[in-house]
Protein backbone atom coordinates (compact mmCIF):
# COMPACT_ATOMS: atom_id res chain seq x y z
CA UNK A 1 0.00 0.00 0.00
CA UNK A 2 1.39 3.18 -0.91
CA UNK A 3 2.20 6.16 1.29
CA UNK A 4 -0.60 8.35 -0.31
CA UNK A 5 -3.03 5.35 0.27
CA UNK A 6 -2.52 5.42 3.60
CA UNK A 7 -2.69 9.06 3.68
CA UNK A 8 -6.24 9.13 1.94
CA UNK A 9 -7.60 6.35 4.19
CA UNK A 10 -6.32 8.05 7.56
CA UNK A 11 -7.65 11.70 6.38
CA UNK A 12 -10.49 9.40 6.05
CA UNK A 13 -10.96 7.66 9.10
CA UNK A 14 -10.20 11.23 10.82
CA UNK A 15 -13.09 13.08 9.01
CA UNK A 16 -15.37 10.11 9.78
CA UNK A 17 -14.39 9.89 13.70
CA UNK A 18 -14.96 13.88 13.97
CA UNK A 19 -18.58 13.80 12.34
CA UNK A 20 -20.12 10.68 13.02
CA UNK A 21 -21.56 12.21 16.28
CA UNK A 22 -24.02 15.01 14.31
CA UNK A 23 -24.94 12.39 12.27
CA UNK A 24 -25.51 15.08 8.78
CA UNK A 25 -21.55 14.96 8.37
CA UNK A 26 -21.55 18.40 9.72
CA UNK A 27 -18.25 19.42 10.73
CA UNK A 28 -17.47 20.39 14.44
CA UNK A 29 -16.85 23.80 13.73
CA UNK A 30 -20.12 24.53 11.34
CA UNK A 31 -22.55 23.18 14.01
CA UNK A 32 -20.54 25.21 16.58
CA UNK A 33 -21.49 27.77 14.62
CA UNK A 34 -25.23 27.52 13.96
CA UNK A 35 -25.23 26.75 17.60
CA UNK A 36 -23.91 30.09 18.44
CA UNK A 37 -25.99 31.83 16.38
CA UNK A 38 -29.02 30.42 18.36
CA UNK A 39 -27.14 31.80 21.53
CA UNK A 40 -28.52 35.23 23.00
CA UNK A 41 -25.43 34.95 25.30
CA UNK A 42 -22.97 34.57 22.35
CA UNK A 43 -24.81 37.53 19.96
CA UNK A 44 -24.70 39.91 23.06
CA UNK A 45 -20.89 38.93 23.46
CA UNK A 46 -19.97 39.66 19.65
CA UNK A 47 -22.02 42.68 20.00
CA UNK A 48 -20.23 44.21 22.92
CA UNK A 49 -16.62 43.12 22.16
CA UNK A 50 -17.39 44.09 17.89
CA UNK A 51 -18.66 47.76 19.72
CA UNK A 52 -15.31 47.49 21.76
CA UNK A 53 -12.53 47.01 18.54
CA UNK A 54 -14.60 49.41 16.46
CA UNK A 55 -13.98 52.03 19.15
CA UNK A 56 -10.70 51.01 19.60
CA UNK A 57 -9.95 51.78 16.40
CA UNK A 58 -11.80 54.56 15.65
CA UNK A 59 -11.95 56.49 18.81
CA UNK A 60 -8.96 59.17 18.48
CA UNK A 61 -10.50 60.15 15.33
CA UNK A 62 -13.77 60.32 17.02
CA UNK A 63 -12.42 62.18 20.02
CA UNK A 64 -13.42 65.78 20.20
CA UNK A 65 -10.39 66.96 22.03
CA UNK A 66 -6.72 65.77 22.44
CA UNK A 67 -6.29 63.20 25.69
CA UNK A 68 -3.36 65.37 27.15
CA UNK A 69 -4.83 69.03 26.36
CA UNK A 70 -5.75 70.59 29.77
CA UNK A 71 -7.56 72.93 28.26
CA UNK A 72 -10.34 73.83 31.44
CA UNK A 73 -7.57 73.40 33.96
CA UNK A 74 -8.60 76.89 35.29
CA UNK A 75 -11.70 75.38 35.99
CA UNK A 76 -10.81 72.39 38.01
CA UNK A 77 -9.84 73.04 42.01
CA UNK A 78 -8.82 69.45 43.46
CA UNK A 79 -7.53 70.57 46.13
CA UNK A 80 -10.66 72.45 47.44
CA UNK A 81 -12.76 69.26 45.83
CA UNK A 82 -14.38 71.34 42.79
CA UNK A 83 -14.47 69.21 39.92
CA UNK A 84 -16.64 69.63 36.56
CA UNK A 85 -19.14 67.32 35.71
CA UNK A 86 -20.91 66.71 32.77
CA UNK A 87 -21.94 68.81 30.29
CA UNK A 88 -22.37 69.80 26.49
CA UNK A 89 -19.03 70.54 25.94
CA UNK A 90 -17.91 67.83 28.12
CA UNK A 91 -19.84 64.94 27.95
CA UNK A 92 -17.89 62.56 30.77
CA UNK A 93 -17.06 66.56 32.74
CA UNK A 94 -13.21 66.58 33.43
CA UNK A 95 -10.31 65.13 35.25
CA UNK A 96 -8.17 66.50 37.78
CA UNK A 97 -6.01 68.38 35.64
CA UNK A 98 -8.74 69.55 32.79
CA UNK A 99 -8.68 67.06 30.72
CA UNK A 100 -11.82 66.01 28.92
CA UNK A 101 -12.87 62.69 29.79
CA UNK A 102 -14.73 61.58 27.30
CA UNK A 103 -11.57 62.07 24.63
CA UNK A 104 -9.56 60.28 26.71
CA UNK A 105 -11.86 57.05 27.10
CA UNK A 106 -11.85 56.69 23.80
CA UNK A 107 -8.21 57.25 23.28
CA UNK A 108 -7.84 54.62 25.68
CA UNK A 109 -9.93 52.15 24.33
CA UNK A 110 -7.23 51.12 21.92
CA UNK A 111 -4.44 50.83 24.27
CA UNK A 112 -6.55 48.57 26.99
CA UNK A 113 -7.37 46.20 23.59
CA UNK A 114 -3.63 46.45 22.80
CA UNK A 115 -2.67 44.92 26.45
CA UNK A 116 -5.55 42.18 26.29
CA UNK A 117 -4.89 40.69 22.98
CA UNK A 118 -0.90 40.94 23.33
CA UNK A 119 -1.06 39.47 26.30
CA UNK A 120 -3.16 36.91 25.61
CA UNK A 121 -1.13 35.97 22.49
CA UNK A 122 2.09 35.69 24.45
CA UNK A 123 0.30 33.13 26.69
CA UNK A 124 -1.26 31.28 23.82
CA UNK A 125 1.70 30.94 21.74
CA UNK A 126 4.25 29.63 24.18
CA UNK A 127 1.36 27.90 25.89
CA UNK A 128 0.80 26.00 22.70
CA UNK A 129 3.96 25.10 22.41
CA UNK A 130 5.16 24.23 25.73
CA UNK A 131 1.39 22.06 25.87
CA UNK A 132 1.76 20.75 22.18
CA UNK A 133 5.61 19.37 23.09
CA UNK A 134 4.38 17.68 26.34
CA UNK A 135 1.33 16.28 24.73
CA UNK A 136 3.01 14.65 21.89
CA UNK A 137 5.30 13.30 24.26
CA UNK A 138 3.16 11.48 26.05
CA UNK A 139 1.11 10.81 23.77
CA UNK A 140 3.49 8.88 21.42
CA UNK A 141 6.45 9.14 22.80
CA UNK A 142 6.94 6.25 25.07
CA UNK A 143 8.34 5.70 28.18
CA UNK A 144 11.19 8.49 27.33
CA UNK A 145 8.27 10.51 26.21
CA UNK A 146 6.46 10.31 29.76
CA UNK A 147 9.43 11.61 31.49
CA UNK A 148 9.58 14.50 29.36
CA UNK A 149 5.91 15.54 29.82
CA UNK A 150 6.78 14.44 33.60
CA UNK A 151 9.09 17.23 34.00
CA UNK A 152 7.58 20.11 31.86
CA UNK A 153 4.66 19.10 33.96
CA UNK A 154 6.45 19.70 36.96
CA UNK A 155 7.47 22.82 35.90
CA UNK A 156 3.85 23.97 34.78
CA UNK A 157 2.29 22.98 38.12
CA UNK A 158 4.92 25.60 39.98
CA UNK A 159 3.54 28.45 38.00
CA UNK A 160 0.21 27.02 38.34
CA UNK A 161 1.25 27.07 42.48
CA UNK A 162 1.27 30.82 42.49
CA UNK A 163 -1.53 32.93 42.73
CA UNK A 164 -2.19 34.66 38.97
CA UNK A 165 -2.14 38.08 39.85
CA UNK A 166 1.02 37.76 42.27
CA UNK A 167 3.18 36.12 39.87
CA UNK A 168 2.39 38.91 37.26
CA UNK A 169 3.09 41.34 39.97
CA UNK A 170 6.62 40.50 40.87
CA UNK A 171 7.13 39.97 37.30
CA UNK A 172 6.33 43.57 36.40
CA UNK A 173 8.33 44.23 39.87
CA UNK A 174 11.38 42.80 38.36
CA UNK A 175 11.29 43.90 34.56
CA UNK A 176 10.30 48.15 35.65
CA UNK A 177 7.49 49.93 35.20
CA UNK A 178 6.12 50.47 31.30
CA UNK A 179 3.05 48.77 28.96
CA UNK A 180 5.34 46.17 27.77
CA UNK A 181 6.13 45.12 31.05
CA UNK A 182 2.42 44.73 31.22
CA UNK A 183 2.30 42.84 28.49
CA UNK A 184 4.40 40.02 29.24
CA UNK A 185 3.72 39.94 32.96
CA UNK A 186 -0.05 39.19 32.42
CA UNK A 187 1.09 37.02 28.94
CA UNK A 188 3.27 35.08 31.08
CA UNK A 189 0.84 34.25 34.21
CA UNK A 190 -1.20 32.41 30.86
CA UNK A 191 0.83 30.51 29.99
CA UNK A 192 0.14 27.49 32.29
CA UNK A 193 -3.34 27.75 31.61
CA UNK A 194 -2.75 27.20 27.81
CA UNK A 195 -0.04 24.20 28.57
CA UNK A 196 -2.01 22.20 30.71
CA UNK A 197 -5.63 22.66 28.71
CA UNK A 198 -3.60 21.45 25.11
CA UNK A 199 -1.94 18.70 26.80
CA UNK A 200 -5.32 17.41 28.06
CA UNK A 201 -6.74 17.76 25.02
CA UNK A 202 -4.45 15.97 22.74
CA UNK A 203 -4.07 13.14 25.63
CA UNK A 204 -7.73 12.93 25.43
CA UNK A 205 -7.30 12.56 21.43
CA UNK A 206 -4.59 10.63 21.69
CA UNK A 207 -6.44 7.16 22.36
CA UNK A 208 -9.10 8.10 19.58
CA UNK A 209 -9.53 5.26 16.75
CA UNK A 210 -8.10 7.43 13.66
CA UNK A 211 -4.55 7.75 16.09
CA UNK A 212 -4.94 3.74 16.47
CA UNK A 213 -5.71 3.26 12.73
CA UNK A 214 -2.68 6.08 11.68
CA UNK A 215 -0.58 3.69 14.12
CA UNK A 216 -1.36 0.53 12.69
CA UNK A 217 -0.50 1.60 8.84
CA UNK A 218 3.26 2.82 9.67
CA UNK A 219 2.47 6.39 10.13
CA UNK A 220 5.11 8.39 11.25
CA UNK A 221 4.44 9.69 14.73
CA UNK A 222 5.23 13.46 14.35
CA UNK A 223 3.13 13.27 11.44
CA UNK A 224 0.03 12.17 13.43
CA UNK A 225 0.44 14.70 15.98
CA UNK A 226 0.89 17.45 13.27
CA UNK A 227 -1.74 16.59 10.59
CA UNK A 228 -4.60 15.00 13.45
CA UNK A 229 -4.29 15.30 17.31
CA UNK A 230 -2.96 19.12 17.61
CA UNK A 231 -5.96 20.07 15.00
CA UNK A 232 -8.65 17.79 16.52
CA UNK A 233 -7.42 19.63 20.13
CA UNK A 234 -7.79 22.83 19.38
CA UNK A 235 -11.23 23.90 19.80
CA UNK A 236 -10.90 24.28 23.87
CA UNK A 237 -7.91 25.88 24.06
CA UNK A 238 -9.37 28.95 21.41
CA UNK A 239 -12.39 29.17 23.92
CA UNK A 240 -10.17 29.52 26.56
CA UNK A 241 -8.64 32.01 24.52
CA UNK A 242 -11.62 34.40 24.55
CA UNK A 243 -12.20 33.72 28.09
CA UNK A 244 -7.93 35.04 28.51
CA UNK A 245 -8.70 38.57 26.66
CA UNK A 246 -11.34 39.22 29.44
CA UNK A 247 -9.02 38.50 32.04
CA UNK A 248 -6.11 39.43 30.78
CA UNK A 249 -7.58 43.12 30.52
CA UNK A 250 -9.00 42.64 34.50
CA UNK A 251 -5.59 41.82 35.36
CA UNK A 252 -3.30 44.48 33.21
CA UNK A 253 -5.85 47.11 34.73
CA UNK A 254 -4.96 45.67 38.13
CA UNK A 255 -1.22 46.08 38.04
CA UNK A 256 -1.57 50.07 36.23
CA UNK A 257 -3.99 50.15 39.38
CA UNK A 258 -0.73 49.71 41.25
CA UNK A 259 1.38 51.69 39.48
CA UNK A 260 3.35 48.96 37.13
CA UNK A 261 1.68 49.84 34.12
CA UNK A 262 3.06 52.74 31.49
CA UNK A 263 5.27 55.39 33.40
CA UNK A 264 3.55 58.23 31.82
CA UNK A 265 0.26 59.02 33.55
CA UNK A 266 -0.44 61.46 30.62
CA UNK A 267 -1.27 58.31 28.39
CA UNK A 268 -4.80 57.48 28.98
CA UNK A 269 -5.65 53.84 29.27
CA UNK A 270 -8.61 52.73 31.32
CA UNK A 271 -6.55 50.90 34.18
CA UNK A 272 -4.33 54.05 34.65
CA UNK A 273 -6.84 56.01 34.67
CA UNK A 274 -8.65 54.12 36.96
CA UNK A 275 -5.40 54.72 39.54
CA UNK A 276 -5.60 58.31 38.88
CA UNK A 277 -9.46 58.90 39.95
CA UNK A 278 -9.09 57.13 43.34
CA UNK A 279 -7.60 60.04 45.00
CA UNK A 280 -10.34 61.73 44.17
CA UNK A 281 -13.33 59.62 44.72
CA UNK A 282 -14.95 60.94 47.31
CA UNK A 283 -15.54 64.67 45.53
CA UNK A 284 -15.23 63.16 42.11
CA UNK A 285 -16.67 59.66 41.76
CA UNK A 286 -17.64 59.53 38.10
CA UNK A 287 -13.88 59.79 37.22
CA UNK A 288 -13.72 56.33 38.37
CA UNK A 289 -17.43 55.16 37.19
CA UNK A 290 -16.11 55.06 33.71
CA UNK A 291 -13.20 53.85 33.34
CA UNK A 292 -14.20 50.91 35.93
CA UNK A 293 -17.55 50.42 33.74
CA UNK A 294 -15.61 50.26 30.73
CA UNK A 295 -13.71 47.41 32.00
CA UNK A 296 -16.58 45.43 33.47
CA UNK A 297 -18.25 45.66 30.16
CA UNK A 298 -15.94 44.63 28.11
CA UNK A 299 -14.78 41.82 30.04
CA UNK A 300 -18.41 40.62 30.26
CA UNK A 301 -18.29 40.64 26.37
CA UNK A 302 -15.19 38.57 26.05
CA UNK A 303 -16.95 36.00 28.92
CA UNK A 304 -20.19 35.55 27.24
CA UNK A 305 -19.05 35.02 24.03
CA UNK A 306 -15.93 32.59 25.28
CA UNK A 307 -18.98 30.59 27.63
CA UNK A 308 -20.91 30.10 24.48
CA UNK A 309 -18.10 29.23 22.23
CA UNK A 310 -17.13 26.51 25.26
CA UNK A 311 -21.38 25.05 25.28
CA UNK A 312 -21.55 25.27 21.56
CA UNK A 313 -18.10 22.69 21.03
CA UNK A 314 -18.73 20.95 24.07
CA UNK A 315 -20.27 17.11 22.55
CA UNK A 316 -22.62 16.58 25.73
CA UNK A 317 -24.41 19.06 24.83
CA UNK A 318 -24.72 18.77 21.40
CA UNK A 319 -28.30 17.61 20.11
Amino acid sequence: MSVATKTEKIQRLAELTATKETGTGASLWREAFRRLKRSKMAIIGAVVISLFVVLAIVGPYLAPHAATAQTWRNEVFPNRGEFVGPRGENWFGLDHLGRDMFSRMLIGARQTLLVGVVATLIGLVIGFLIGGLSGAAATLGGDAGRRVDSVIMRFIDMMLAMPSLLLAVSIAAVMGQSLTTVMIAVGVVQIPVFARLLRGSMLAQGGADYVLAAKSLGVRKRRIVVSQIIPNSLSPVIVQATLSLATAIIEAAALSYLGLGNPDPAVPEWGVMLTQAQRFFDNAPLMAVYPAVGIIITALGFTLLGEAMREALDPKLRG
